[in-house]
């Protein structure tokens, strides 16, 4: 599905113009592209939410600016580090036609039986570096782990791709794996007395 965003050209510059237009709702955000030059813009921020948990932050977003109809893609977002809002925005204007690099993220689908036999699931990677037309970007990609058993792994070599995007990572990396139980370690809780005299000698027939 295309998401449909509108991009405001931005040129008051001013910390206080940018201040007062987060205040009204909306995210600075910057917009470059090998054919275009860099453009200081901004978007409505709860269209852009919206847009951006349609795609999952990887997709194809159809904008326009300046009745210009442009095709974008999230670079990078810098949130605010105690809010956790977004406080900028970086949009990388693609070719439709042309192959890309991007970062999409890895969801482990299902429940593992290592895990239910008392393995510890671990994670290893949370993303995965893919080259793609625009339109082929997945937002995620699933890995299921429900056959996997205490000792097994799952590596990049087991991704299906179907041919809609290669995959930048050696086959040999490790996604996810299933470790052994963890063994409680022995706790002694028998107390040695120290070496030396005893404190009171009370009892013991001492010569004058």
């Amino acid at each position: 599905m295309i998401s449909l965003l509108q991009l405001q050209l931005r040129t008051d510059h001013r910390r206080s113009y940018v201040k007062q237009m987060r205040k009204q709702g909306h995210i600075p955000a910057v917009l470059y592209g090998k054919t275009m030059n860099s453009q200081s813009v901004f978007v409505d921020a709860a269209e852009f939410l919206k847009q951006l948990r349609a795609t999952g932050g990887t997709g194809l977003l159809d904008a326009k600016m300046n009745d210009h109809h442009i095709r974008i893609i999230v670079r990078d977002m810098q949130k605010h580090p105690i809010r956790h809002d977004i406080i900028h925005i970086d949009f990388l204007a693609v070719d439709a036609k042309k192959e890309i690099d991007v970062h999409v993220p890895i969801h482990l689908v299902g429940e593992a039986a290592g895990v239910k036999d008392g393995g510890v699931l671990q994670q290893a990677m949370h993303q995965l570096s893919i080259r793609a037309l625009p339109s082929n970007i997945p937002p995620s990609i699933d890995v299921d782990i429900t056959n996997l058993q205490v000792g097994d792994v799952i590596t990049v070599s087991h991704i299906q791709t179907n041919g809609a995007y290669e995959i930048n990572h050696d086959p040999t990396e490790v996604i996810a794996s299933i470790l052994p139980p963890k063994q409680e370690e022995e706790i002694h809780s028998g107390e040695e007395q120290e070496p030396g005299r005893p404190e009171s000698e009370e009892g013991r027939e001492t010569t004058p």
